[in-house]
């Protein structure tokens, strides 16, 4: 079906609608499911409902939090989320996303340990609970811009993604590679000393983890096989292993790319549909060697087929689909994920589609088993009380309107953030 803007004013009218997308939408009015406490490895998160990694690019230079950093976790801390996934912190210099990206370093490990104290104490004050909190550890890959101009770090030449082509000078070597890898000890290490509950090795979204594992045209180590396309992650895997001390491992990760053979993950070799035979895979063997306990699934890439991991109202183009296949699309795979490691706490996305019906998908797919746990990121930014409202109330008052806002600031390097509900500070 074509792509349309959100309408619905019913439940009902988002059934019948998902009912002609032939998409996969559980939808539950109770959400009390939602609240039910969720065990994490040796943690218990207080409800089932966690907040994604929403970069806020505010960092200072060094990559210290800024005053909106603090003042963006304060806000979440009172929300009440049971997880908190702490957004995307750069490994090593060169992959960081803008020059205001988040970096930890021997020499600011201390205002992230202040901050992270910070977020418990609050959480703790208003909600009677701490947060599960988990740090997201990256390395932009072909979307690193250091000084805030473009320097792309590229696993391979991917067509899709490139235009015109960059040259072969921004290709990464095998022992660039190695080093990166190498770089997420030290980034644990720091983690844990910041106190940390986990680290995520991100693998999602094109970055530069996520790119090496659809690297079928890649020669070498790193290229080719399935073994040496998940060589990076198993690498960085081992490589925090060494550094995270009595905290966890887990992963950001995604299952489908929606780019066509060789250059898309878990896509289907003939066609664009979604092929989770080595996600599946790869999940397994993370569990098995690094005891990950949770997994926290999404889809596509923010830069060049957003529609695919968030559905939309605007954006810069007309999507090629309607927004209820998309989210069934991502519903499907994480009920088929999660029904097949029934034992492994599966992390959804891209809820915030639907508004203020969103509190009825997530509850719709814990209840029914689909996944165990719901993740929320562009309603964090546009309303962060959303869970304590939903808690008290029952229902969410201000929602987030898939207007991209938050994400044009985003790609601009400039902080970002809610410019519908919190205009006040962000603005296009």
């Amino acid at each position: 079906m074509q792509h349309e803007k959100y309408h619905y004013q019913s439940l009902q009218e988002i059934r019948q609608k998902a009912q002609q997308c032939d998409a996969f939408l559980p939808l539950n009015e109770d959400v009390s499911p939602l609240f039910e406490p969720l065990r994490i490895g040796t943690h218990t998160a207080a409800n089932r409902i966690a907040l994604q990694p929403m970069e806020g690019t505010d960092g200072e230079a060094d990559g210290t939090p800024g005053e909106l950093t603090w003042r963006r976790y304060e806000r979440f801390a009172r929300g009440g989320a049971g997880l908190i996934w702490f957004e995307a912190v750069a490994t090593v210099p060169e992959g960081r996303a803008s020059e205001h990206q988040l970096q930890l370093t021997t020499e600011n490990v201390d205002a992230y340990k202040r901050l992270v104290e910070h977020i418990k104490s609050v959480c703790l004050k208003e909600n009677g609970y701490e947060p599960i909190l988990v740090m997201q550890a990256t390395n932009s890959g072909r979307y690193s811009k250091p000084t805030g101009v473009p320097d792309p770090l590229i696993a391979y030449h991917c067509p899709p993604l490139e235009d015109p082509m960059l040259d072969d000078s921004h290709l990464l070597s095998d022992d660039q590679l190695k080093r990166f890898t190498d770089a997420y000890e030290r980034t644990a290490r720091l983690a844990a000393q910041a106190n940390f509950d986990g680290v995520d090795i991100k693998c999602c979204h094109r970055y530069l983890a996520c790119e090496l594992l659809s690297a079928f045209t890649r020669p070498g180590p790193y290229g080719g096989s399935y073994e040496n396309r998940t060589r990076f992650l198993k690498d960085a895997f081992r490589a925090a292993q060494a550094g995270i001390g009595s905290g966890f491992l887990t992963s950001r990760l995604n299952a489908y790319d929606g780019f066509p053979y060789p250059y898309g993950f878990g896509v289907h070799e003939g066609s664009l549909e979604v092929d989770l035979t080595e996600p599946l895979r790869l999940i397994g063997e993370l569990v098995e060697e690094f005891h990950i306990p949770l997994i926290n699934i999404t889809m596509g890439n923010p830069y060049k087929n957003p529609h695919v991991n968030r559905p939309y109202d605007n954006g810069n183009y007309v999507p090629p689909e309607h927004p209820i296949e998309g989210l069934g699309r991502v519903m499907k795979g994480l009920s088929d994920i999660q029904h097949a490691y029934p034992e492994l706490p599966v992390l959804g996305s891209a809820f915030s589609y639907l508004r203020q019906y969103a509190p009825a998908l997530a509850s719709g797919m814990v209840s029914g088993g689909h996944c165990a746990m719901a993740g929320f990121g562009r309603m964090a930014f546009a309303n962060p009380d959303f869970v304590r409202q939903l808690r008290e109330q029952g229902s969410i008052q201000k929602v987030c309107r898939t207007c991209g806002g938050c994400a044009q600031l985003l790609r601009a390097g400039r902080p970002a953030g809610c410019i519908i509900h919190d205009r006040e500070v962000y603005k296009l």
